[in-house]
């Protein structure tokens, strides 16, 4: 799902309004990132934690050509998923129903997405042709 789906499916929650979705969007990801950059951690609880982490001065290594070098110190971002993110991609949990109706009710695009990737799964795996027998010519 890229930021344009992710718009589309938000928008479900503020009436169909694709405008105010973006907005709404938008201003979570500047403000994690505003403050994940100040050094704050964000915690978002069951979903996550973003924070600032430090990473120290070391050796590195150009895999091509094996050269050793020395990479500076510098701050990473770093995610850490919750509980019930984790439960809910683990298959522990499972997903709500309602909101999978809704998405696909909501966009004809999107139902007819929904129908088309349960029909992909239902299907089985392909089989595998057999080997071409080999002839030989008479002379």
């Amino acid at each position: 799902m890229n930021k344009a789906e992710l718009i589309q499916a938000l928008s479900e929650h503020y009436d169909g309004s694709k405008t105010e979705a973006a907005k709404a969007l938008d201003a979570v990801v500047k403000t994690i990132t505003y403050k994940t950059a100040a050094g704050e951690k964000v915690s978002i609880t069951g979903f996550g934690v973003f924070e600032k982490v430090h990473r120290s001065a070391r050796m590195v290594r150009n895999p091509r050509t094996g050269e050793r070098k020395r990479a500076k110190a510098t701050a990473v971002p770093r995610f850490r998923a919750g509980s019930d993110l984790k439960a809910y991609v683990s298959g522990a949990k499972k997903v709500p129903r309602t909101t999978a109706k809704k998405a696909a009710t909501g966009n004809p695009a999107a139902s007819k997405t929904a129908v088309t990737a349960r029909k992909t799964v239902a299907k089985a795996p392909a089989k595998k042709a057999a080997p071409a027998k080999k002839t030989t010519a008479n002379r």
